[in-house]
């Protein structure tokens, strides 16, 4: 079985740079606009820091982001395929944007050019490190030796099983960001109401629950993985977060004493999602039954 491939992703998977590096991965990056300025999210961070990013939304910032290209990805893929390699690519959700039909338009073209070579794209119907853990587990299975057709076949009958579950803290930043209307999002407020939401198998936001107050929330959100997830004691759980490492790790120790599993990776929610969640949004990513 071949292994003459690479494995890619963008950053809204929200992998740190650490984990990139372990896993050899090249992430093509989004861009996120505020301030009349454009910034690329790399894992690097090299034109713009996380924590900086949150500072600008706790000030009320409005930021908004672009999809990536065709142009983009044409440039993108073709290095690896002129270095002789086929291509996994593992998109950000086409339910939340049009990057993954910018990726199609590209291997069109791209095939015509390299005829010989192989250019497998999955739509992830993820968001984050949902989209994140996606990619950690097909890294994982690529180790185990399975080949390009192998491995895509195997992303794609299980990504509907990687279940996404988050809260946000600001109900402001989703009605900025046209996710909420204003009267619900004051209502909210004001009854400090937080909205429970998951990714669905169209790999769009669905609100599922909602809990007064912060820890309320976290803990309810506990209840429902205790539902869903699978095998919890074998599972790596992702979790990632708007800057607040604090709550992250609350519910991390939350889900290690009502649930157990084997080990839990944090991270920070990029500004691609960021800019969408707002700071303090909190979102766990595990492996179940069914979304």
């Amino acid at each position: 079985m071949s292994q003459n491939y690479v494995i890619l992703t963008d950053s809204c998977s929200d992998l740190s740079l650490t984990q990139v590096q372990e896993m050899g991965l090249d992430v093509i990056p989004l861009t996120v606009d505020f301030k009349g300025q454009s910034y690329k999210h790399y894992p690097d961070e090299r034109a713009l820091k996380i924590v900086d990013f949150y500072n600008e939304m706790r000030n009320k910032v409005v930021a908004t982001t672009t999809l990536i290209n065709a142009a983009e990805y044409l440039e993108f893929f073709e290095k690896h395929l002129e270095a002789g390699k086929d291509i996994l690519y593992i998109a950000f959700s086409s339910g939340l944007s049009g990057s993954y039909q910018s990726s199609i338009l590209a291997r069109t073209e791209l095939l015509e050019k390299y005829p010989d070579r192989k250019i497998m794209i999955v739509d992830s119907k993820s968001a984050s490190m949902g989209q994140g853990l996606l990619v950690w587990y097909a890294y994982q299975q690529k180790a185990k030796g399975l080949d390009l057709e192998a491995l895509t076949k195997w992303v794609e009958d299980n990504k509907l099983k990687l279940c996404h579950i988050f809260t946000v803290d600001d109900l402001g930043t989703l009605r900025r960001g046209g996710r909420l209307s204003t009267a619900k999002a004051l209502i909210g407020s004001l009854l400090k109401v937080k909205p429970i939401l998951h990714v669905d198998d169209e790999g769009k936001l669905i609100p599922i629950a909602k809990a007064r107050g912060r820890k309320t929330s976290l803990q309810k959100m506990v209840d429902l993985i205790n539902e869903q997830i699978i095998n919890p004691k074998e599972q790596t759980i992702f979790i990632s977060h708007g800057d607040d490492e604090e709550d992250a790790h609350y519910i991390g120790t939350l889900i290690q004493d009502q649930i157990g599993v084997k080990d839990i990776v944090y991270g920070y929610i990029g500004p691609i999602i960021g800019a969408h969640s707002g700071p303090k949004t909190i979102a766990v990513f595990y492996m179940g039954n069914q979304r």
